[in-house]
């Protein structure tokens, strides 16, 4: 393991690497806060790729990441981390679709939970998961940055002349 640390629009992410492939990318003061003893020594060369496309996704010139993952969790959270990486970019879903997804008897505070585990923040994008009535609800990085996520990508899908989904801006 070893990590860095990025300079971004969004503000300094930390950014964690094992055997080359992505293990975490992580907010300041993100919530829940991951175990930084974890993260290996700080090695600034070797993120080069990461930093590049972090930086043309958050200019809205990249819609989806490149990127060896390995994202490190319980089968279940695993599970609805590989539904949310599925979410096509400038759109949304709602626990309850993701829990639906899942199959009867999953509750959508469990996948809320899975998805507020989630080690990859913007990588599985997780800002696109939203409350049932449209409403941003919790976000590792906050609220704000969870907005701007939407913003960056409802921006990128004008560009490319798709339609966003209706009602979110």
């Amino acid at each position: 393991m070893t990590h860095t640390k990025l300079a971004t629009s969004l503000g300094e992410l930390t950014v964690v690497r094992e055997d080359g492939a992505l293990t975490g990318l992580y907010f300041p003061r993100h919530w829940p806060r991951p175990d930084r003893t974890a993260f290996g020594p700080r090695a600034d060369a070797g993120f080069e790729d990461v930093a590049r496309q972090l930086g043309e996704y958050l200019a809205g010139d990249r819609s989806a990441f490149e990127l060896p993952l390995k994202a490190n969790g319980p089968d279940f959270d695993q599970r609805v981390w590989e539904l949310i990486a599925e979410i096509p970019y400038g759109q949304t879903t709602t626990y309850g679709d993701l829990a639906r997804d899942l199959g009867a008897g999953t509750d959508p505070r469990d996948v809320g939970a899975a998805v507020g585990r989630n080690p990859l923040s913007i990588v599985i994008p997780c800002h696109r998961v939203i409350g049932s009535t449209g409403k941003l609800t919790g976000y590792a990085g906050g609220l704000e940055r969870k907005r701007a996520l939407l913003q960056i990508e409802h921006a990128g899908v004008l560009r490319t002349g798709h339609a966003p989904v209706a009602g979110l801006w």
